[in-house]
């Protein structure tokens, strides 16, 4: 059982697509909801994460809602969810590798300067092909 499970709330609702008669009559697709903002299981930095990765599917008060509606069966559908879900919440648990700053190496300094010259040059013999209208 994840630490998790009990902040969770799934809702079912009816699914659009494909089913037959089926579609209109059970409500097979699922909507999880969690309170990500106020959750006690989350360390900052992580709720943090996980705001910024979810996008869309936050709302503005800061709940996660993701639906699952891709099978035509209850079950799968909450599998579905909830394993789209952890995915989501293993990925803000990776903390990002900080940046390391770097300085360009001499050569790639050089190679800059040297396609500078290598333009400038071009730009010069076309000014003086420009001018024999005067």
């Amino acid at each position: 059982m994840n630490p998790l499970d009990p902040e969770i709330h799934l809702e079912y609702i009816r699914a659009s697509g494909p089913g037959g008669q089926n579609v209109n009559k059970v409500a097979t697709a699922v909507q999880l909801r969690f309170d990500a903002t106020n959750s006690p299981s989350l360390a900052a930095d992580v709720k943090a994460r996980l705001i910024k990765l979810a996008g869309r599917r936050m709302t503005a008060t800061g709940e996660l809602i993701i639906a699952a509606g891709r099978f035509r069966t209850q079950e799968k559908n909450r599998a579905d969810a909830l394993e789209r879900f952890y995915e989501l919440i293993r990925k803000a648990r990776e903390k990002p590798k900080p940046r390391r700053k770097t300085k360009p190496t001499k050569s790639s300094k050089e190679e800059r300067l040297k396609e500078k010259k290598r333009v400038g040059a071009i730009k010069k013999i076309r000014l003086g092909q420009n001018h024999h209208f005067e």
